[in-house]
């Protein structure tokens, strides 16, 4: 059994890593790299960034933040947020991560996933999708809807269906993330990822919603997620990694140990 991930998300607005709840009211609250080392020095298995107002803002990728981050952690790290064509993939793999996030350009231009797939291999492709309950409808199945651009655009595309495609593109995981749960700290949406999970062969990172241990173990084990992002419960150092790790270990969630 391959071991579950913990993965740190930390989303940066104008070099700045900053946290809001269900995409709204963000705060700045510190600095991305500082915070990237200190999770890596705590056991962080990967680490996930997004620029979150790049793709509303049509700016470009943060690409200095990147060679930073490279420099100054020594475990995979993924970038997100303004990446909008082949060229930017590039940019973003040659400054130091070892994968990029598609998210709203993947729904624009269906061809990138494909595309980054074959130059790069589907192991450095990851597909994004920001998701919102809604009404089960003929059109909206599953009754959760793609919503794009920082989760200000209502596509009309149904997750289920977008995850199975994005697979079928050549994505080499789906990072899964309730908008509706994004940073209340109450639980991940253990339906949505459990449907996806079932539905597809690559890896499911769950996201948004966690705020204490129980809510990881919850996710890997009932919504059958392969690794659980997390955020304001270390962000706000109500937790350590190293303190969710143990917690896991001891309720037989396998698990990379430092110690």
């Amino acid at each position: 059994m391959l071991s579950k991930r913990i993965i740190p998300c930390l989303d940066v607005r104008d070099g700045k890593l900053t946290k809001g709840i269900k995409f709204k009211g963000n705060v700045d609250i510190g600095d991305p790299v500082e915070a990237a080392r200190a999770y890596y020095e705590q056991g962080a298995d990967e680490i996930v960034f997004y620029d979150i107002t790049a793709s509303s803002d049509k700016r470009d990728i943060m690409i200095d933040v990147v060679r930073r981050v490279a420099e100054t952690i020594f475990i995979p790290f993924s970038v997100g947020g303004g990446i909008r064509n082949m060229e930017d993939m590039r940019k973003v793999i040659l400054a130091g991560a070892e994968k990029v996030s598609v998210n709203s350009a993947a729904v624009d231009s269906h061809k990138i996933i494909a595309q980054g797939a074959k130059a790069f291999g589907s192991q450095c492709i990851v597909l994004g999708m920001d998701v919102k309950k809604v009404e089960v409808s003929g059109k909206i199945p599953s009754g959760y809807e793609i919503v794009i651009n920082g989760g200000r655009t209502f596509t009309g595309i149904d997750a289920l269906w977008w995850a199975k495609e994005g697979e079928r593109l050549g994505a080499g995981e789906i990072c899964l993330n309730s908008i509706d749960a994004d940073g209340v700290q109450t639980g991940y949406d253990l339906n949505l990822t459990k449907m996806i999970s079932e539905n597809v062969r690559i890896p499911v990172i769950a996201s948004g919603g966690a705020g204490k241990p129980e809510h990881l173990a919850e996710v890997l084990i009932k919504g059958k997620a392969d690794a659980a992002l997390i955020a304001s419960m270390v962000h706000y150092r109500t937790y350590t990694i190293e303190n969710i790790k143990k917690y896991l270990s001891e309720r037989k969630i396998k698990v990379r140990m430092l110690w």
